[in-house]
This record gives structure tokens, sequence and C-alpha cells, in this order.
């Protein structure tokens, strides 16, 4: 198991000093038009998924132009997910592009493999995640099974975030170590979003690294942050 600076994938958030007691209330309104970008980019994301699965299984490489494309709709992903309902931790509307803003709070990256296994291609999206799905389910909801086989299942993260900005309302202070644990948690779905996806062959750990902050992932100097 790598350690946490080595990990591939980085993703950061910095909690707003001032968060409006009562913004959150409609941030999930005003991040529709991202929802309309982002239905349209995750198309996107699994027909380039795809074609980086057959050129890995053939060459053993991600095509970059496809990787890069694939994690700037992550990058997008994460940052209207932290504005409007994951952790809810920043006021600043997300921006509108598939590039990294150095001054935006929130940041996702994945270093880029320069070989990958052509073998672990055909399982590791299926087979080997199958006990992170069932913790990431867990985390995000929809983990178990109602009457009519319907699938069901509230998630720890919308449940905490509504909890956090319940606190916020109430006393104008936004719990730090639950925002932590937020974090935490998403860092986690991140990992484990990227080995499904076949940008690394870094298995998930099974293990919650809490904190706004992260260390760069392998490949990836701190200048190049």
């Amino acid at each position: 198991m790598l350690p946490v600076s080595m990990s591939p994938v980085r993703i950061d958030a910095f909690l707003d000093p001032r968060l409006s007691r009562w913004l959150w209330l409609v941030k999930w309104l005003l991040a529709v038009p991202h929802y309309i970008v982002l239905f349209f980019l995750w198309i996107a994301f699994v027909l380039v998924t795809v074609v980086a699965f057959f050129a890995i299984l053939f060459t053993a490489r991600y095509p970059r132009s496809l990787f890069d494309f694939n994690v700037g709709v992550l990058r997008w992903n994460w940052r209207v997910s932290y504005y409007a309902h994951t952790a809810l931790g920043t006021d600043r509307y997300p921006p509108f592009t598939l590039a990294d803003v150095a001054d935006y709070p929130a940041h996702f990256d994945v270093a880029y493999p320069e070989r990958l296994s052509r073998g672990l291609v055909l399982v590791k999206w299926w087979l080997l995640v199958i006990p992170q799905y069932i913790v990431v389910g867990m985390f995000v909801g929809g983990w178990g099974w109602g009457e009519g086989d319907g699938w069901h299942g509230g998630g720890l993260i919308p449940f905490l975030s509504l909890v956090a900005v319940i606190v916020l309302a109430v006393t104008a202070r936004y719990p730090v170590h639950l925002f932590d644990f937020l974090i935490g948690m998403a860092r986690w779905v991140a990992r484990v979003t990227a080995y499904a996806a076949l940008m690394t062959d870094e298995y998930p750990p099974f293990r919650l690294d809490m904190g706004g902050q992260s260390n760069p992932p392998v490949g990836m100097a701190k200048a190049d942050r």
C-alpha cells in the first residue's frame, strides 16, 4: 500500500472562513447550469474511458489527451460537488472550465501513468473494486436492497453535509472536525473513481485521509500545483 504522500490521486479543499449561514439552501439551484454541462461531460467521460480501455489493452498506455480530458471532468465535478452538496465549504461559484483554477478552494488531480497493466484493465473496474464499491455506496448513498428489489440507503456524505450546514445556520460556524471527515470520505471516493476509470493501477487504500489538504500525487512536484 502506498503511503499518503505517494497517492496518485490528489483532492484538496479549503474551507471558506466566512460562509453564508443561508446560501446553502439555494446552492443546488444555482448550480443547475453546471449540472446540465456535467450531464454531457459525463457521457463524454464514459465514451473516452471505453476508448482508453482498448488503448491500454493494446498499448499499455492511456492516451495523454484523453487522460487529461477525463481528469478535467472529474475536477469540474469535484468543484461543483464541493460547492453545492459535498461539504458545501465555499460560497464561491465554480468556474466553467476543465482546467485547474489555482485560486479556487477545491482542487483535483491524478498523476499521469506512463504505463498501465494490460491484464488489470480487464478486471479492476468491475471485479477487484467490488469491496470499494460497497464502501463508496455507504458514503454517497444507495447501498442496500429494499422492498421490490429497489436500491436504497442514504449516504454518510449527504447526511453529514446537511448536519454541517445546519450547525452553520444555527451557530454561524462550520464544524471543522466534521469538514475534515467529509473531505476524507470524498478523497476515498475520488481514489476509487480514478481506479475504476482505469486512470491508475494503484489499488485504493481502505483508509480515511482526513483534512482539506493532501500531498501532491506521484510524479507531480509541488511547483506544478
